[in-house]
């Protein structure tokens, strides 16, 4: 029965995954007791199908009382306490509490480097997921290290074409994107991808994924086109293989909405949103993370095209569910009241626009810190607030405020920086500070024609 539930899981059937573990799980405990190996195992599959459903803080619970358990009966440096160590991670980072995953991760890889080595596989895991604690808490450079360390390491131990080689090469490409080394990204994901081809071959699971990732780094080199083609296959492929309604493929669907908005086909790219979030709601459920996301997407095709209250209601609706689902404070949370925002402004709310950004940008900074790459784009936002109430000298300060974290955060070259530069060149514009536009126009223009090359859309 545990096995039929684990191939449910794997074909996207989360529901039928639920109630087939919850049977197993209640014959073990009247069969074999509550502390026996096999129940907690079957508790920890539980909490899987609880976290693929979306019912994040059951999943917490179970994988604490999991851990609490084999503390008790295995000690502290059992592999399996570890391993549910691990998983209560993962719960922690679901739920927007970065520092307690990350806490716990430098926990499990101290024991882990300690017990099995620095090199053993399951201590290059480790490193890995506490690389994600660090992006998710904004060290993108701490995370990029890590990373380049990992795959020095599997790379002098199961070669370069070892699948966890490949995945290191992967993560090590987010790292590039995050840091704005768009460049390094592509040059890496097209690596692994000819690798990939030539190992598992051009239809594998693995494959296919690479050919996503690949998409959205020339998605973030202006490349709109290659990634519109690369998202086509991608789809294809997992209708076929997986299914009109298995959650990848719903992914794929996402994916290839964001190619049409990017190249303008923004009716195609609103009907294909709405396809997906219909499909997402029966299959998945109106509270799944994925749901929510979609219907976010939506609201912005909707602002496109100009439906603008169409976009303010659905993004109401989005930040009310987020608010009960994961709370105030979660990350997912506050980015939606930054999207609210945007739709007030295009109703020229500019008012209740500038509140939400003022609460979204207090919160950020009391959970994420002041230097956080989100925290970043909220004073960015918070800034445009100010232009559209035509308070131009507070915009220009908030600004420069920004632009210089971001230069010491983020890099000179970050795109993010550089679209800062941008929007100060226009607060200065306003202020009458022809010659200080000027100069600052001339070196964003310069700065993304190197880093982006000549023919990217922000370099035109």
């Amino acid at each position: 029965m545990a096995g039929v539930a684990n191939s449910y899981t794997f074909l996207g059937k989360y529901s039928q995954a639920e109630q087939l573990g919850i049977q197993v799980l209640n014959l073990q405990m009247r069969f074999l007791g509550n502390e026996h190996p096999d129940t907690l195992h079957s508790m920890a599959n539980l909490a899987c199908s609880y976290e693929k459903l979306s019912k994040h803080r059951e999943a917490e619970q179970l994988r604490i009382k999991v851990l609490n358990l084999q503390k008790r009966i295995f000690g502290n440096e059992h592999l399996d306490t570890l391993r549910s160590m691990v998983n209560l991670a993962v719960s922690y980072e679901i739920l927007g509490k970065h520092i307690d995953a990350k806490q716990l991760r430098i926990k499990v890889l101290e024991l882990q480097k300690r017990i099995l080595g620095n090199v053993h596989p399951h201590t290059l895991q480790s490193m890995a997921y506490l690389s994600v604690s660090y992006e998710k808490l904004g060290k993108y450079r701490e995370a990029e290290q890590l990373k380049i360390e990992i795959l020095s390491s599997r790379k002098r131990i199961l070669g370069n074409e070892h699948p966890d080689t490949l995945r290191s090469m992967n993560s090590l490409a987010i790292s590039y994107t995050n840091l704005g080394k768009h460049q390094e990204a592509e040059q890496l994901r097209i690596e692994v991808l000819n690798l990939r081809k030539r190992i598992l071959g051009n239809e594998h699971c693995d494959t296919i994924g690479s050919m996503s990732n690949l998409s959205y780094a020339y998605e973030k080199l202006g490349k709109y086109r290659e990634a519109e083609q690369l998202r086509i296959e991608v789809l294809n492929f997992q209708k076929r293989v997986l299914g009109n309604e298995h959650p990848d493929t719903l992914r794929a669907m996402s994916n290839l909405a964001n190619s049409y908005q990017h190249l303008g086909k923004h009716q195609d790219a609103e009907h294909l949103r709405i396809e997906n979030l219909n499909l997402q709601k029966r299959i998945l459920g109106n509270e799944h993370p994925d749901t929510l996301w979609s219907m976010s997407n939506l609201a912005l095709s909707y602002a496109i095209l100009d439906k603008d209250t169409d976009s303010e209601q659905l993004r109401i609706k989005v930040l009310e569910l987020q608010k009960r689902i994961l709370g105030n404070v979660h990350p997912d949370t506050l980015l939606s009241m930054s999207n609210l925002a945007y739709s007030k402004d295009k109703l020229e709310k500019y008012r209740e626009a500038k509140q939400l950004r003022i609460e979204a940008l207090d919160l950020q900074k009391r959970m994420l810190g002041n230097e956080h790459p989100d925290t970043l784009k909220s004073m960015v936002s918070l800034a445009n607030s100010y232009t559209y109430l035509g308070k131009h000298g507070e915009a220009e300060q908030l600004r420069i405020e920004v632009l210089n974290l971001q230069k010491r955060v983020l890099g000179r070259e970050h795109p993010d920086t550089l679209n800062n530069m941008a929007n100060l060149a226009y607060s200065k514009g306003k202020l009458h500070k022809h010659k200080e536009v000027e100069q600052l126009s001339t070196e964003v223009l310069d700065l993304q024609k190197r880093i982006l090359g000549n023919n990217h859309p922000d370099a035109l």
